[in-house]
């Protein structure tokens, strides 16, 4: 068997990480972190079979843990922060930020660590800044970065600065010195991977002018959604839905030869599906409707939205372990893609001539 294999030396690799641990114990870094720490109470949270799993592979591959890392877990907290770029509480985003919150409670609970909200933050340009007289960051070890867009210039000065931060939701690498470009920590929906299949379902039904419905350009999220269906649809008609109305962007959309409407916003779809049935089109008969996130907005399509699913809950939860393992130094994985499972729905058919 391969030097890979547990109860082999792994000489030939190289130094054992905690990464090598926890894939062979089939558990999170974290986990593996924790056992290590073996006075934490976090640790002791752990169950015994588990705890055990992960003993016995150290044991088998002789690992020795980094000292560094290990003195540094008694020099925390135990305290996280969350700084959201925008409201979560109000009605109209309660519903979707709240599987993100459900997901980082639910992990720093497990970890024994305290959660800190900071509310304080001034807002500029209709923008929180995280950056401001009464900064508070300090008071947690790390921080947990919610919102659709984050300043670039915010985000720079975290990088630079050395704060322990994990965005949720992908970042662009960043450029903090003017020569090499700084990786920036997070847990992002993999929008691109699962755009690019449900084109491929569009285009094995015989659709061949796809739109799409949404900015498509700026936030990182929406970029990877407009790039997910350009790799894969053979001609893409770009639309913009800011400021439209529905019934004129629907009449653009059919006089381009549209048959299939893929949306940035499921809100979209809806609008879309109301202004055809205005207008004596049948969805998905006349045109096809695909939302790229969740429909959580209000209005409601007669039949259920083909769309993708964004592991919300699993993204908050880890995001908190990325940020537990960027403080204890070891984490190896601090930028994370997660797919983004489809809902089949009942908007996508075959095209009609």
């Amino acid at each position: 068997m391969g030097s890979g294999m547990a109860g082999t030396p792994t000489t030939q690799r190289g130094r054992i990480t905690q990464r090598d641990i926890a894939r062979r114990a089939g558990v999170s870094q974290t986990t593996v972190s924790l056992v290590l720490t073996n006075n934490s109470e976090a640790a002791a949270r752990i169950a015994p079979a588990t705890r055990e799993r992960v003993l016995q592979v150290i044991r088998e591959t002789a690992y020795v843990a980094d000292p560094l890392a290990r003195s540094l877990l008694g020099r925390r907290n135990q305290i996280l922060g969350i700084f959201t770029y925008e409201p979560v509480f109000p009605a109209g985003s309660a519903d979707f930020y709240h599987p993100f919150l459900v997901g980082i409670e639910a992990c720093a609970e497990s970890l024994g660590c305290d959660l800190l909200l900071f509310t304080s933050a001034p807002v500029t340009h209709g923008t929180r800044r995280i950056f401001h007289e009464n900064n508070r960051l300090r008071l947690a070890d790390g921080c947990v970065l919610l919102g659709r867009e984050i300043p670039r210039e915010e985000l720079t000065r975290l990088v630079r600065e050395g704060h322990a931060i994990v965005s949720v939701g992908r970042r662009d690498d960043i450029d903090t010195d003017g020569t090499t470009p700084a990786r920036v920590p997070f847990v992002g929906a993999d929008y691109a991977g699962a755009t690019s299949e449900l084109a491929r379902r569009a285009v094995a039904l015989g659709h061949r002018r796809i739109a799409y419905v949404g900015s498509g350009e700026g936030v990182e999220s929406a970029v990877d959604r407009l790039d997910g269906l350009r790799a894969v649809a053979p001609e893409v008609w770009h639309e913009r839905d800011a400021d439209r109305e529905p019934a004129e962007l629907l009449a653009e959309l059919l006089a381009a030869g549209v048959t299939a409407a893929f949306c940035e916003q499921p809100a979209s779809a809806v609008a879309l599906s109301e202004a055809a049935l205005a207008r004596g089109l049948r969805v998905p008969e006349d045109l096809s409707l695909v939302g790229l996130g969740e429909d959580d907005g209000p209005g409601t399509l007669s039949l259920p939205l083909t769309r993708l699913r964004i592991p919300r809950r699993e993204m908050g939860w880890q995001a908190v372990e990325v940020l537990t393992e960027l403080l204890h130094g070891t984490g190896d994985d601090l930028q994370r893609l997660l797919p983004c499972p489809l809902v089949p729905g009942r908007t996508l058919a075959p095209r009609r001539d």
